[in-house]
């Protein structure tokens, strides 16, 4: 089972003056809400995570839900042998997490994890799921934090885009 989790950092906060109203896409993607992200498979008991302190936490939401769409362009969908590759890539950073999709089946990897580690495995419609409830549930916790986010035009068609599965 798949679990998607992160941590806000106390070392790299956001700017005091941030008007979460009106945060353009950019800022909200890169200049707010930074800390560490997680993806565990709970079943085996690994996990990619990182431990930078400064991961934009919605930009890598945002990006892993636009990888997992991009992942499923085949219209054979998961009879699709493939492979079908995405990279999420960390600014400020060359580490890389790279997703390869065959048939229904997506393989995840770290540039960062010991060499010889195997990739975390699961299956595309659980990836999907898991990913659009982290995006989600961060940006439920996000507008408990800063209620003026949930008044963000960008926060409403981020929602719509990628609607919970």
């Amino acid at each position: 089972m798949l679990d998607i989790g992160y941590a806000l950092s106390t070392r790299f906060p956001d700017p005091p003056a941030a008007d979460y109203r009106r945060a353009d896409n950019r800022a909200l993607r890169y200049d707010l809400f930074c800390g560490d992200v997680y993806l565990a498979d709970t079943v085996a008991d690994r996990e990619l995570s990182t431990a930078w302190g400064w991961v934009p936490v919605l930009d890598f939401a945002w990006a892993l839900c636009d990888i997992v769409e991009r992942l499923d362009r085949d219209p054979r969908g998961s009879r699709a042998a493939g492979p079908y590759r995405a990279e999420l890539d960390f600014t400020e950073s060359t580490e890389l997490m790279r997703f390869e999709r065959r048939f229904g089946f997506v393989d995840i990897r770290a540039d960062w994890s010991p060499a010889g580690e195997p990739p975390l495995t699961f299956s595309h419609t659980e990836l999907r799921r898991e990913s659009r409830d982290f995006l989600h549930d961060l940006l439920a916790d996000l507008v408990d934090l800063h209620e003026d986010l949930g008044e963000n035009p960008a926060v409403w068609q981020l929602q719509a885009r990628f609607p919970r599965v």
